[in-house]
Parts: C-alpha cells; structure tokens; sequence
C-alpha cells in the first residue's frame, strides 16, 4: 500500500478475500492481531488471522501484505500454513478491541469502542493502529442516542485493562453478513468470556443455528453461561436432534431441569429422540420432516418446500400420512421426491404419485445400516417409521456425516501437509 494512502476502518476488513499474487483467492479475512505498547503510543499491527479454504485459520504477517484496497487483501503468495495460536501479548482487534468501554483522557468520560482504524507508516512496511471511533453513552444505548467521534488512539485510555461485561454489538455488526457454520467458527476461536458475551448478545434464533455448528464442548460451555430461561428458548429454537444431542452432554439434573422450562411440545419431541440410542436412526433423526395428508396436492406441497428455513435434505422429499399430520402420524403412505413435484401438474393429489416402493427405517436402524440405506437409494434423507407403520422423523444425510466423522473434524483441514515457514513467520508460531 503507498505511503500516505487513506486509513482503513478494521470493520471494513472483516471477511474480505485474500489473493495471492496469481489473482487466486486463498482465504478470507477473519481477524487482525495487534500487539499494545507501553505509554500512549499506538498499538503495532502484526499481521491478519486468514481463514484458508479448508477453514484452518493461520497467521498471515503485514510484512507479506502487499496490498490492502478495493475490498481485497493482496499477499507475496508465502504462506505459512500452520494453525494461528495467539500469544499473551497479542490481541485481536476485532474480537478483543471492538465494544470496549473506555475514557477519553481529556474529559474522562467514559465511551465505547465501534471501530478502530490502522494505517501504514510512511516509507516503512509497518502498520499500526492509529485512531479509535468512538460513540458516548451508556453500553447499549443505540447509536442514534450517543455522539459519535473519531479520536487518535493517544486520546483514549483503558484498552490495556482487563474487559469486564464487555459489549459485542459492533463485533455482531462486522459479522452479521456470515453463515452460522462461519459465525460458529468465529466463536470457537474466541476466549471463553468473549465466546459468552457474544453469545449472549446474539438473539435466540441465531445463536440456535450457530449452536448447531460448535463443536459439543463449546455448545455446553455456552448454554451453561445462559440464564435457565434463555437456554431453555435457545433449546426450543434448535431443531430437535439438535438440541437432544446438546442435552444428552450435559447432567442428568441440568438436562431435566431445562426440558422442564421448555414449551411442552418442544419437550416432548426433544424427549422421544433422548429414548433411543444415539447411533442409532432414531437417535439421528429430525421430528420436523414435510408431512402430508393424502388429499393434499402438488402445490400444496411445493408451497412447504419452499419454507425458508427448511434444510436443502428435508426439502428433497414429502412424506405422505393419513391424519395425524405431525410426527408421530397416522399410517405411512410413501413418499414423493422433489423431482416428482416438478414434473405433475399442480392439483395432482400427492397420494396418486407416492412412491411406496422404497422400505422405511426402523428406529433402532444402527448407524452403518442407516448410511448403507442412503448409499444404496442415492438418497438425501430417509423416513424412520415405527412398527405400527407411524411415521417418527426422518434421517438427514448431514446429521449421519456429523456422527461418521471424527469428533474434532471442525478443526481437521483437507491438507494437513504445511509449507516450510519462512524464518519470519517462524518467530510467530
């Protein structure tokens, strides 16, 4: 970047992609790690924390940046790629800087923290931060109710203290644009207290679909620092298996107590799934499958398809049950494929196109069983059907993957073959 370019905003940065010289894209921007001086001096900027395609995040210094601009981060093409562990005397400008409450020398008032930007020092390759945006008020007060002002970072004080309820609002802001499974990386690599207030400040529904994608350890840790009422909504947003299999980790009291706060419905769901074993196709399923009556029609059930917040899996496939129409049902008819959908016209009855050919899974289908089915039939999802002929949920393909692959495989990269680290980057790891 050439001397005297504009500063950048570090919110600005957050999930841009990273390019090697060749124009290919290599990662995406997840965190920058800086490192705070003594006195008032700004903060040395060390390098980006880049999340590569196979989601390993590793360290990326200012000195292979080569250009920050249009969106875009630009690098030599060296990479170390060994995972980014950060050291005591580090902090990450996104996670740790953002949202902290702190003063203004000149007046002592206190304010909080929105952005800071940095910028590279003049005919040098080194970046520091250098001012801090800032809005007055209290902690939580909307932005339209506090001033807001851009400050050098030599006019504020407090960033070196320990951070005790600190916000994540402007943190949330930076990252509202990701996917649950990337907003769930994001937190496993935070620090335990900043995972929790993260995690607190995120409404039910998202932190239920984020939930969903931790790993179990930080799914515990994170309902354990809620309010029994609030992971007891969380729960609820869950999908079912979901929340059984986050409830089968904990104590047996912690687990009745929160079924307990539960809407009964939700409960009794989360229950059913809690009696079978858990490899097991009743211990995999989702109670929440397409179900339909027999008179319904096609439209009908392309109109359910269609549900935002349905799984491309459950999606793939109705399932046709005389009443009732929630799980457990009435007798099992047989399915209809979504390809089917598309080829009949749209008042044809579900029932005239169901596919009854294909044998259901019984509950205690074990789980080799369950991914030979869905080998076999090329299938996305499979219906699990008691021995009355009721329908009880339904098998996903990404829920059999979940528990076929090893328990750490969130953090298990494509290629775990690194390069030769340079001298440099050496130092860092």
């Amino acid at each position: 970047m050439p001397a005297g370019a504009p500063r950048i905003f570090v919110s600005h940065l957050a999930g841009v992609p990273v390019f090697d010289p060749q124009g290919d894209q290599v990662g995406r921007v997840r965190d920058l790690v800086a490192m705070l001086r003594v006195g008032r001096r700004p903060p040395r900027l060390l390098g980006l924390v880049v999340e590569v395609l196979s989601r390993r995040r590793i360290f990326l210094p200012m000195t292979r940046v080569t250009g920050v601009e249009s969106g875009q981060v630009i690098t030599t093409g060296v990479l170390n790629m060994r995972r980014f562990e950060q050291r005591p005397t580090e902090r990450l400008v996104l996670g740790e800087l953002l949202d902290r409450r702190v003063r203004l020398v000149e007046t002592g008032e206190e304010v909080t923290v929105l952005d800071v930007s940095i910028q590279q020092l003049p005919a040098r390759r080194d970046w520091e931060i250098d001012k801090a945006f800032v809005r007055k008020g209290k902690p939580g007060a909307l932005r339209r109710k506090g001033e807001t002002l851009t400050v050098e970072w030599s006019a504020v004080t407090g960033f070196s203290l320990e951070e005790h309820g600190q916000g994540a609002e402007s943190l949330l802001a930076t990252f509202e644009q990701l996917r649950p499974a990337d907003l769930a990386n994001v937190l496993h690599h935070l620090s335990p207290k900043r995972r929790a207030e993260v995690a607190a400040a995120l409404d039910d529904d998202r932190l239920a679909d984020v939930l969903e994608e931790l790993p179990d350890d930080d799914q515990v840790e994170i309902l354990g620092k809620l309010k029994d009422e609030r992971a007891a909504d969380v729960l609820e947003a869950m999908d079912p298996d979901d929340a059984a299999d986050l409830l089968s980790e904990l104590p047996e009291d912690d687990k009745e107590r929160l079924l307990a706060l539960m809407r009964p419905d939700d409960a009794a769901d989360v229950r059913r799934l809690l009696a079978y074993e858990e490899r097991t196709a009743g211990g995999l399923m989702t109670t929440e499958p397409i179900v339909l009556r027999p008179d319904a029609t096609v439209a009908d059930a392309l109109a359910r398809v269609r549900q935002q917040d349905l799984s491309p899996a459950l999606a793939a496939q109705v399932y046709v049950c005389r009443p009732p129409d929630e799980t457990p049902t009435g007798k099992y008819l047989g399915m209809v494929h979504f390809q089917r959908l598309l080829r009949d016209p749209p008042f044809t009855l579900v029932s005239s196109i169901v596919d009854s050919d294909l044998p259901p899974l019984a509950p205690g289908t074990s789980l080799p069983a369950v991914t030979s089915y869905l080998a076999t039939y090329n299938m996305v999802a499979a219906p699990v059907v008691d021995e009355s002929g009721s329908l009880l949920g339904a098998v996903t393909v990404d829920d059999v993957l979940d528990h076929l692959l090893p328990d750490d495989w969130r953090e298990t990269e494509f290629d775990e073959s690194p390069e030769e680290p340079s001298h440099e980057e050496a130092a860092h790891g």
